[in-house]
């Protein structure tokens, strides 16, 4: 026994060893070919729409300090607080957008750090600063927010999909301002009220179609005729805008759910059901709704309890996105994360030519098997979700713990949390380090289920689960 354990540890040291070797190489060649893209694409971008798409790349080299249009953070290092001579408010707007050390130099940081350690010596940090470089691509985003005679970007730009599900907003005035929301059950117009409301929040690179064509086909009749169930498409996924100009901040999702749900329905209370990204979307908009919020279900939720002296941003993109080539889900998420002009080629190659894909799955398969999954992975630009990704998942590291007190401290609604145990993205870690911090959270976990696999595949039980939470939470209250 002792002799097959030695082994399999061993199997597995070199197995780790391995991937570390090959994670180094591959991201290595990223980081210069992310480089060489940029300049690709600034030559594109001029060639069909007579201006370049300004990137995260380099930083602008004027320093702007308190004195100027920004206030920085004094005490935390360099970072945008706000914008003070308009309303727009920049608190939001993740470092890490424009903070990615390369694996090089990241290597090189650690072997400083490992030298350091073992000869006694000390590695200066730099020193603290009160001012630093912005980002051209925020000046540039802030530009065109303010600046209202600047020429509007093209809708959809020449790297979106231009079909009817990606751009049905565009074409209509009054669909610029809003969500796309697919409403069910009750009275769904919102001209009566019925007993509870239920929201629906997707995860990132997602759509309204994850719940609609699973749970939603699920519900029994007594169901939808006590609840009025709203699934979103979070601003620029789906059919919803996706505005080029956005920097699709938690604030800016929050604001257009809203705007498109809770105003538009004349929602008063409501349960929300949540998945991944979702999880930080529904936190937030309870703290902000807390007399609303009748119960939270969240599935897989990133949480990450930030360890002391960590920056939170930074942390959490690194462990989001760890830049290793196994598992498979972990090397997407870092080349979706760290490298802007890579995944912006893979959104390119994939989201603009989706109708291609899903008319190939069709073909090859002999269309015996529903295709809704292509939508809901490649519906959506890359403008969106690079931005949402930064601006919700890393940026949201510095407010998790005080969404989470309040949730404890001052809701009083249910909060269940399920998991699977095979999920390689988000670690089941995470639901139980979110219940520590909601003592009366409860968790589930299923078995052999995985990220997607939680919802897609056991849809009838989980519509169940559902169900069971709703019919908990209104009898109490």
């Amino acid at each position: 026994m002792g002799g097959k354990g030695g082994s399999e540890s061993l199997l597995t040291l070199v197995g780790e060893l391995l991937n570390s070797a090959v994670s180094f190489l591959i991201f290595s060649f990223l980081d210069v070919l992310d480089v060489v893209l940029c300049v690709v694409y600034k030559l594109i971008d001029y060639a069909i729409e007579a201006e370049w798409k300004p990137c995260y790349c380099s930083s602008a080299k004027s320093m702007v300090n308190s004195s100027g249009s920004f206030l920085v953070s004094l005490n935390r290092g360099p970072k945008v607080v706000r914008l003070c001579s308009a309303k727009l408010q920049l608190e939001d707007v993740s470092d890490t957008l424009y903070s990615r050390p390369s694996r090089v130099s990241e290597f090189s940081r650690k072997a400083a750090v490992a030298v350091a350690a073992s000869t006694s010596m000390s590695v200066r940090s730099p020193a603290p600063t009160t001012s630093f470089a912005v980002s051209s691509n925020v000046m540039e985003m802030l530009k065109g927010k303010i600046d209202r005679r600047r020429r509007p970007q093209p809708i959809p730009l020449w790297s979106d999909c231009d079909c009817k599900i990606c751009n049905s907003w565009s074409r209509s005035p009054s669909n610029n301002s809003q969500l796309y929301v697919h409403a069910e059950g009750g009275a769904a117009d919102g001209t009566t009220t019925t007993n509870t409301d239920v929201l629906f929040i997707h995860g990132f690179i997602s759509s309204s179609t994850f719940w609609t064509e699973t749970v939603f086909q699920e519900f029994t009749e007594e169901t939808r005729s006590r609840h009025r169930l709203f699934a979103v498409d979070l601003l620029g996924f789906g059919r919803s805008p996706k505005p080029a100009d956005s920097l699709y901040t938690l604030r800016e999702h929050i604001e257009m759910i809203e705007k498109s749900v809770l105003e538009r329905y004349n929602v008063r209370s409501f349960h929300i059901v949540a998945h991944s990204l979702g999880c930080i979307i529904a936190l937030a908009l309870a703290v902000r709704h807390p007399d609303a919020v009748k119960s939270l279900t969240l599935l897989a939720p990133p949480y990450f309890p930030v360890p002391r002296g960590e920056e939170p941003t930074q942390f959490i993109m690194r462990r989001v996105a760890p830049r290793k080539v196994w598992p498979a889900i972990a090397f997407g998420a870092s080349m979706a994360c760290w490298y802007e002009h890579v995944s912006r080629t893979i959104c390119l190659l994939i989201c603009k030519n989706h109708r291609l894909w899903d008319f190939l799955f069709r073909f090859f398969t002999g269309n015996r098997i529903r295709t809704f999954m292509i939508e809901v992975f490649m519906c959506h630009t890359h403008n969106a979700a690079w931005h949402t990704l930064h601006n919700v998942i890393c940026a949201s590291a510095e407010k998790m713990e005080s969404y989470l007190r309040t949730v404890r401290e001052k809701l009083s609604c249910d909060v269940r949390i399920f998991h699977g145990d095979g999920d390689e993205l988000l670690p089941v870690e995470c639901s139980y380090d979110l219940a520590a911090q909601i003592p009366r959270a409860s968790v589930k976990v299923f078995e052999k289920k995985d990220h997607v696999t939680i919802l897609v595949g056991q849809q009838r039980a989980f519509a169940r689960e559902l169900e069971e939470v709703w019919r908990s939470a209104d009898y109490r209250s």
